[in-house]
């Protein structure tokens, strides 16, 4: 269910890394957790964000909830899609659902986020 190439944060974004460039989203889960999605706050490109510093929120039929930085980098590219159709989330959290693309600054903290096994071991609790 979780794709294997991805890392994952204990706040349930994930990274799927592609040289110097991380594509972040929300895992299935958390969209599944939050419900209908219907509002999508992305960060402005060139922002520069760290861990643990909110890149943007997703609203929900039941509840706003931040998105966290799970890296270290810069804001390259926002996806688009989701100003109009929020709800490309919860349909596909795992690709076409991504809130953004960051410059990986720190590629050592890619090493302290987990593999699908030990995200997929943390959701089951």
């Amino acid at each position: 269910m979780y794709p294997t190439h991805y890392r994952y944060s204990k706040e349930h974004e994930w990274l799927a890394v592609d040289g110097d460039t991380a594509t972040v989203g929300i895992t299935d889960f958390a969209q599944a957790e939050l419900g209908d999605i219907v509002y999508v706050e992305v960060p402005e490109v060139g922002a520069k964000l760290a861990p643990g510093e909110v890149l943007g929120t997703v609203e929900s039929v039941k509840a706003v909830s931040e998105i966290y930085a799970p890296i270290t980098g810069e804001i390259v590219e926002v996806n688009g899609v989701l100003a109009d159709a929020p709800e490309t989330i919860n349909s596909d959290a795992h690709a076409g659902g991504w809130i953004c693309k960051m410059r990986v600054s720190v590629p050592e903290e890619l090493d302290a986020l987990m593999d699908a096994a030990a995200y997929q071991q943390l959701i089951e609790g």
